[in-house]
């Protein structure tokens, strides 16, 4: 009798086990990867925010500030345009 029930408890601790892997360890996984996604993409985007503010404060010295203005806002409709061509 004592060997039906270390038997059964095993039965119990194996589908335990198949259960978590199925619902629990997969959303473990994706909340982990959207943690590191939204992780990444705010440094993206602090690092390119940093790169346009270093690049207009370098246009700044021997330009004016209009002059660094339109500097930039020209580089930034180059890209843009850029990005619409290639996506049609």
């Amino acid at each position: 009798m004592h060997e039906y029930a270390a038997r059964f408890a095993e039965l119990l601790e194996q589908i335990a086990i198949k259960i978590r892997s199925i619902t629990v360890d997969r959303v473990d996984r994706g909340i982990r990867l959207t943690g590191l996604g939204i992780l990444a993409a705010t440094l993206g985007f602090t690092a390119l925010l940093f790169l346009l503010l270093t690049i207009f404060g370098a246009l700044e010295i021997p330009l004016t500030t209009a002059g660094a203005l339109a500097v930039v806002g020209g580089l930034l409709i180059g890209v843009g345009s850029f990005l619409w061509m290639k996506r049609s």
